[in-house]
């Protein structure tokens, strides 16, 4: 089937050629103050409207969710999802509890899932492995490991270093440890479910170690569905090599996608996601491994719909931020921390000095953006200014610390303003007092709220907003102290947000486009991990921007012939039941179309007919009785695309979802082209945009 669709792959890229031309965009550090000629926009429907704001403002709409906010007024559904702790969310709540650490400090984190710095400390010595009967297994298991790792680089008794194993002891040792994974399952089995992790954690080591390394497949999976979650966590922290640190990532992402598809709190995770992309942290950097849950939870989401200046404040605290842009290393000249005595200035004994990468950062990328006027001595003067802001205890998931020892004393001159020293009542320091004296005036500069108000406006309405949207949004942040709610409701209630002009001309990222075909087409998120697995192969792995940029939300950024392809290939295998065991009804989803308020109608566009397909070099097959009719296909198509798209269609593309059918007419039954139909609306452009 891949090889019928080659075909179509190179014809679904030069029918999105178009939209990517329309929609390139500058990157978003630029902030372009051209104005143009004003233009006559053309009003959407109420239809249209309610489709673009779901389309914007959510993850996709689900089957007949545009009609439900019609019913209850597009003002009420916005006046709802900006009060989300308003209101329950009890489905997203019953799978998020499958992820303990999703709620823990990263302290507590990664004592769950330890680090090899934890695990060699215990291992030497040095330190104490927990008591709880559940954690001392997984640092058993670990510490074994480790000591067979130390094992392994010993010389024989003739001097020699250990050669590597062959393939042929390789192999053998799997087998061995497949047998042994096998045999332990069987007797795991045989106990009831609330026995089993008891009767684990009591094994021998070797057992231990071979079961959790080597059980495999179906034995697997049905493993660890009957175990709670804190028992599925040990087992998986038990599973890994040494340091299992990274499994505090993968319960994020996991929670991430199932968060996208299932919340009722749309509007809320659809901002988090954008913040997040705004002050971006690379989880794969130190101790941002067990640092960015926190950081998602108690910065970015608490404050997605606060004021920016609250926002930015509390990125600046914390310990992900300042772990990720190195600003715990960076140490005043003069300051204590650097040996120098106040009274005795040139006495220095250190020789470390200023980090700039956060000082630089806050500004280009967080704040007035990278026309902001400042200059390169404003970058230095802001480091100094940060100087003393860091992590406690780094290495152990410690909190945020301001340390005074490591503060530049002084005052500075800083765009265009006099930071004094800081001093407390009493006259003893407070260098901490400057930095925030700092994040307030750019939270409140012009040039922040222009900044801002074009990347909303870009994620939002254009690639290249229209400069008369950001200057009246501009003009809302400064009258409202930097309130994002005020400035979603003006963006939303904007004649350009509203128009035909804007209308389907945003490219869905891999997160927005594997999301969307989920919930549009009510698919229940079964495989967390294959979504996360699946965004990864487009391009877009979740908290793995490595640039403090994050990722680009423009067109140009997505729409290339390598990641159409891919996403074809999801769009395949999901419609057909080959992605990852995820269940999916197309019966369901053309049930639910059907029985919308209002029936599409049954084609989108002309249908091909087959004097026309013979035309085009198609081949023609007599339908068989269990083959889907023809006219019975285009009802079909016509529903899908009015229930996964909304909007009109192009001729051209149904064109080519035609020739498809018209190819595997002769050899798919009615099931398999309705799983056909499906796949092609979701590969479709159409459906790519939102």
């Amino acid at each position: 089937m891949r090889a019928r669709l080659s075909v179509l792959f190179a014809a679904l890229f030069v029918l999105t050629l178009p939209i990517v031309a329309q929609n390139k965009g500058p990157k978003a550090t630029a902030r372009p103050r051209a104005t143009a000629k004003p233009v006559a926009l053309m009003p959407l429907t109420p239809r249209e409207r309610t489709l673009q704001l779901l389309n914007r403002f959510t993850f996709g709409p689900r089957p007949g969710e545009v009609e439900r906010v019609l019913a209850i007024g597009p003002e009420s559904w916005v006046n709802r999802q900006l009060t989300p702790e308003s209101y329950p969310d009890p489905m997203l709540d019953k799978r998020l509890a499958e992820y303990p650490t999703l709620n823990m400090s990263a302290e507590q984190a990664l004592r769950v899932f330890p680090d090899r710095g934890a695990i060699t400390a215990v291992a030497q010595g040095k330190a104490q492995a927990p008591t709880d009967p559940l954690l001392a297994a997984v640092y058993a298991v670990q510490v074994y490991k480790w000591q067979q790792e130390q094992d392994a680089k010993k010389p024989d008794a003739g001097g020699q270093a250990p050669g590597e194993p062959t393939d042929a002891d390789k192999d053998a040792l799997k087998k061995q440890g497949q047998a042994t994974a096998a045999r332990i399952a069987g007797d795991l089995y045989a106990l009831p479910k609330n026995q089993r992790m008891d009767a684990l954690i009591r094994m021998p080591l070797e057992e231990r170690v071979a079961f959790t390394q080597y059980l495999a497949g179906d034995q697997r999976n049905l493993l660890l569905g009957d175990f709670t979650p804190r028992e599925r966590e040990a087992f998986n922290a038990m599973s890994a090599q040494v340091g299992s640190q990274y499994n505090i990532g993968n319960e994020l992402a996991q929670a991430r996608v199932l968060r996208d598809v299932l919340t009722e709190r749309q509007l809320q995770e659809v901002m988090t996601d954008f913040w997040f992309n705004h002050f971006n942290v690379f989880i794969g950097k130190d101790s941002d491994q067990w640092y960015t849950t926190s950081y998602e939870r108690d910065v970015i989401r608490k404050h997605a719909l606060g004021k920016f200046r609250d926002l930015l404040t509390a990125t600046a605290e914390s310990p992900a931020m300042m772990a990720y842009l190195d600003n715990w290393l960076s140490i005043g000249p003069n300051s204590a921390a650097n040996g120098v005595d106040p009274k005795n200035p040139k006495a220095r004994k250190g020789n470390r000095g200023l980090n700039e990468n956060y000082g630089r950062e806050v500004m280009e990328l967080h704040t007035v953006g990278v026309d902001g006027g400042y200059t390169q001595a404003d970058v230095t003067a802001l480091a100094a200014i940060l100087t003393g802001w860091g992590v406690d205890r780094p290495n152990q998931g410690g909190p945020f610390l301001f340390d005074q020892k490591k503060h530049e004393p002084g005052d500075k001159q800083w765009f265009g303003h006099t930071i004094r020293e800081g001093r407390n009542a009493d006259g003893s320091p407070d260098g901490m007092n400057e930095g925030l004296q700092a994040l307030n005036l750019l939270a409140a500069s012009p040039q922040t709220a222009h900044f801002v108000s074009y990347l909303l406006a870009q994620r939002f309405v254009a690639d290249e907003p229209p400069p008369a949207l950001v200057a009246r949004l501009s003009e809302v942040y400064l009258a409202n102290d930097g309130d994002i709610k005020a400035m979603l409701r003006a963006l939303m209630a904007s004649p350009e947000f509203n128009s035909r002009q804007y209308f389907r001309n945003k490219v869905k990222t891999p997160v927005e486009f594997i999301a969307s075909a989920f919930r549009m087409t009510g698919t229940d998120p079964a495989n967390p991990g294959a979504m996360v697995n699946a965004i990864k192969t487009m391009g877009m792995p979740l908290y793995n921007a490595l640039p403090p940029t994050g990722y680009y939300i423009t067109a140009d950024q997505w729409m290339n012939t390598t990641a159409l392809v891919d996403r074809l290939n999801f769009a395949y295998q999901l419609a057909n039941n080959k992605f990852a065991n995820q269940k999916f009804d197309a019966p369901k989803l053309l049930a639910l179309g059907l029985l919308l308020p209002v029936v599409p109608k049954a084609v989108a566009a002309p249908v091909v007919s087959r004097g026309d397909a013979r035309m085009m070099g198609v081949a023609v097959v007599s339908a068989e009785p269990a083959k889907m009719p023809a006219q019975g296909a285009d009802v079909a198509l016509g529903v899908l695309e009015a229930t996964l798209i909304g909007g009109e269609v192009s001729p051209k593309t149904n064109e080519l979802i035609h020739q498809q059918l018209e190819q595997q007419a002769g050899s798919a039954n009615a099931m398999d082209q309705l799983n056909l139909l499906t796949a092609l609306v979701l590969g479709s452009p159409e459906f790519q945009s939102h």
